[in-house]
């Protein structure tokens, strides 16, 4: 990987988070700005359309991946975007070799999926748990339009 390459050799570290990003929030935008300050450069390992339906309804994803993946590249504190399409990240770890790896702060060690932490012991990350930002959720949001949908 030629961007975590120089990164390397430029001294800076590299942040790893991942999730699926359907409609952009405040919340969304918060964690993600908090994850950046973490290090010089962010990564997003975002999930496939596949596994959105496995992990949310076959309501969602709202938007494809791609069109999360193009609002997401838009940020000027996203680095890069990484859709992975297996049901763990430790490929993407591994290849990007993370610095820190993110978390939302409804995560703990002990939920992180163990195959992941290890590749993330391995590689030497550091996990960080960042707060929410109260009141913003994708969920929230679909309901909001929604119910806009009535006036």
């Amino acid at each position: 990987m030629l961007e975590r390459e120089r990164l390397r050799t430029a001294g800076k570290k590299l942040v790893l988070t991942n999730g699926v990003f359907d409609l952009l929030h405040t919340g969304h935008l918060y964690y993600l700005k908090e994850a950046r300050r973490q290090g010089d450069a962010l990564f997003i390992a975002l999930n496939a359309d596949a596994s959105v339906r496995a992990l949310k309804g076959p309501l969602r994803p709202v938007q494809t991946e791609l069109e999360r993946a193009y609002a997401l590249a838009a940020l000027w504190f996203v680095t890069g975007i990484v859709i992975f399409r297996e049901p763990r990240l430790t490929a993407e770890i591994s290849a990007l070799q993370p610095d820190v790896y993110c978390k939302a702060g409804d995560y703990t060690l002990d939920k992180l999926d163990p195959g992941e932490r290890a590749a993330l012991e391995s590689v030497g990350a550091r996990i960080e748990f960042l707060p929410f930002l109260p009141g913003f959720s994708t969920t929230n949001l679909i309901a909001k339009i929604k119910a806009a949908g009535g006036i």
